[in-house]
């Protein structure tokens, strides 16, 4: 079991072998930006420890608004430097400082309804400038699988040739993102790899997280989207990294989660079973699901280890302990395009 956030946070920052060899070949400096999100202190951490495991020198730069200050701090502890940039503003962006590679991890998705230009600007617009601004850098670029329609369950999650559909305008924003970086790649020859992801889980934010809690305090679950696929933070961080080798022009794209499709009802059982608690449902599964399939990000680079059941029981006895979780509910339920 993990036991404490130290723990935690160096098992999430963990290189592979894989990782120090992506990063080994990698010509240059890497920037980081919106770097003080969910997963961006620990793919930050993830790059420097590669880079001393691996006995080279790369300037590991993290950039973000920085609104929690202690992120900063923490980041700037592990050794990586830090610039404070709005990203919305081309001044600044142009102001940042160069790098050969880009882990560009910036946008908006919750509280989107209400924020309609906010989202495009900050899914579309920002994407445009730092796609200019690093015309002559490889980047690897996080979208999400919500470009995809809602498939039937039983055919397995949309591959990468599934045109995308995009439901809502949080989802057709960031369907928006990719066609800029599409675009400017095509237009400047610039690298790119595009990570199609959902939906990355830790012990403190994730949908496991999401179920865990609403057992663990009696509140209703909804069914009605009734499958997820879920990834172990750690691996998605790695998968993130190691996409650097697939960067191309037009931009490759991947599909980043875990493999198995997981029942929201039997994960929600196995948490109850944890607590011994009895879970509150309502509603019915439907036969569609948001669901991608990542058999060739699994093909190109390996099977993880860690699998679903070891998901639930890791969150499942965090949450037992009263452990902290972040407040940052993923909405995985929503079918209706609206965050």
């Amino acid at each position: 079991m993990i036991e404490t956030v130290e723990e935690l946070e160096d098992i999430l920052s963990s290189p592979s072998g894989n990782v120090n060899r992506v990063v080994a070949r990698l010509n240059g400096d890497i920037v980081i930006l919106g770097v003080a999100g969910k997963m961006g202190p620990t793919i930050a951490r993830m790059l420097v420890r590669s880079c001393l495991e691996s006995g080279i020198k790369k300037k590991i730069t993290g950039v973000s608004r920085f609104s929690d200050k202690t992120i900063r701090e923490t980041l700037e502890r592990s050794g990586i430097e830090t610039v404070e940039c709005n990203l919305l503003e081309r001044k600044n962006v142009e102001k940042l400082p160069d790098a050969e590679n880009v882990v560009f991890l910036a946008g908006m998705k919750f509280g989107t309804t209400g924020k309609e230009p906010l989202t495009w600007a900050m899914n579309t617009l920002v994407p445009a400038l730092v796609a200019e601004k690093y015309r002559y850098s490889r980047i690897v670029a996080l979208s999400t699988g919500n470009v995809y329609p809602l498939t039937k369950v039983a055919e397995g999650g949309c591959t990468e040739e599934h045109p995308p559909e995009p439901v809502g305008e949080y989802a057709q924003s960031c369907l928006g993102r990719e066609r800029i970086f599409q675009y400017f790649s095509e237009k400047n020859r610039t690298p790119v790899a595009t990570i199609r992801l959902n939906y990355a889980v830790e012990l403190r934010y994730g949908v496991l997280v999401d179920i865990a809690r609403r057992v663990m305090n009696g509140d209703s679950i909804d069914l009605r989207m009734g499958y997820v696929n879920v990834i172990w933070q750690a691996d998605a961080n790695r998968g993130i990294i190691e996409c650097f080798s697939l960067c191309s022009i037009p931009p490759a794209i991947i599909n980043l989660t875990g493999r198995e499709i997981i029942s929201v009802r039997k994960t929600a059982e196995e948490f109850a079973s944890i607590f011994g608690k009895k879970p509150v449902f309502v509603n019915e599964e439907e036969e569609t699901a948001l669901l991608s399939n990542p058999s060739f990000f699994y093909e190109t680079f390996g099977d993880s280890e860690i699998t679903a059941e070891q998901m639930i029981t890791w969150v499942g006895e965090w949450i037992k302990k009263g452990n902290p979780t972040f407040d940052k509910p993923t909405h995985f339920e929503t079918k209706n395009g609206r965050f």
